[in-house]
């Protein structure tokens, strides 16, 4: 298994860099071309979704030309809006798309769909009043990250008291998937009662989730509890508490339910985190796709699953 990822991960970074200057090929006349723009190819979450894209695509009864492309972090959005116009350049019938941003793509999508291109939105809501701005109706097709952080929060505060201090790490905060989770946390965090210290954004990243967590710890020692909107942060966050022992006495909680967070989750050493179904939310958004291109219409956003992950599930 984590053979197959490393050479996934080769073949999207060969693909994240190529320069599709000239036209995409086609094997059949008509035969429609789906460009998948993910965010991070470090982030195992989206490595899962573009296996879970390939696997569609090698089994859909209706052939259609996939094309992978990925950045190499969160953070890199003159990137993803590279993809985005090398995707125009190419001539791809559409575009799915989990931006890196909820904002700063929106330019790049408009110029898309005044190609003709047709634009589903995954994993990361876009802006609704950018959208306007731009005269711009793009679905989205994912999870209500709101509601998903919510019930990994009530989760955790069956394990704490009213009171007790607990901290959010949340990604990048110009992204919408991030504010809703932090919202999500908030919400269950106030219900019950719980003092939330800080709010620190770790952009997603494991590394700075773990030197932001011992500088928490630091500023508040009787923390109880991380809420990590991501599961990359909640590894981060696990290493450095395991670095200063603090590890049994302070709760962990995630997003995503990636591979590597499992086994903790399975151990109690990451108290939940939530699934959103991250092999199947590209193909909901590829299948959208092709039932607009071959019937046109459609326009309606589409809530996905997101599921409660915790140590019963295993």
């Amino acid at each position: 298994m984590v053979h197959r990822q490393i050479k996934l991960i080769l073949l999207l970074l060969i693909l994240a860099g190529c320069d599709q200057a000239g036209p995409v090929s086609r094997e059949a006349p008509g035969q429609p071309v789906i460009a998948l723009v993910m965010k991070s190819l470090a982030n195992e979450f989206f490595i899962t979704m573009a296996e879970g894209a390939k696997q569609h695509n090698a089994g859909h009864p209706t052939p259609y030309r996939l094309i992978l492309n990925g950045i190499k972090n969160e953070s890199d959005l003159a990137q993803q809006v590279a993809l985005i116009d090398q995707m125009i350049a190419a001539g791809v019938d559409a575009i799915v798309i989990a931006p890196a941003d909820s904002k700063a793509v929106i330019p790049a999508l408009a110029r898309a769909r005044e190609a003709g291109i047709v634009i589903v939105n995954i994993d990361n809501k876009l802006d609704a009043g950018v959208l306007a701005q731009y005269s711009l109706r793009i679905p989205f097709v994912g999870p209500n990250n709101r509601a998903g952080a919510r019930m990994v929060g009530d989760y955790l505060a069956g394990y704490l008291s009213e009171n007790d201090q607990v901290a959010i790490l949340e990604g990048v905060p110009t992204a919408y998937n991030s504010q809703q989770r932090r919202a999500g946390f908030e919400d269950a965090a106030n219900a019950a009662g719980l003092e939330i210290v800080t709010v620190q954004s770790a952009f997603w990243d494991q590394a700075r989730a773990a030197e932001l967590t011992a500088a928490i710890l630091v500023r508040f020692p009787q923390l109880k509890a991380l809420m990590c909107a991501n599961d990359s942060m909640a590894l981060g966050t696990v290493s450095a508490l395991r670095q200063i022992a603090r590890d049994g006495d302070i709760h962990v909680v995630g997003f995503d339910n990636i591979s590597a967070i499992q086994k903790l989750v399975e151990t109690g050493v990451v108290l939940a985190t939530a699934d959103q179904h991250a092999d199947l939310l590209a193909v909901y958004g590829i299948e959208y796709a092709l039932h607009v291109l071959d019937e046109g219409g459609g326009l309606k956003d589409r809530e996905t699953r997101v599921d409660l992950i915790t140590r019963a599930s295993f």
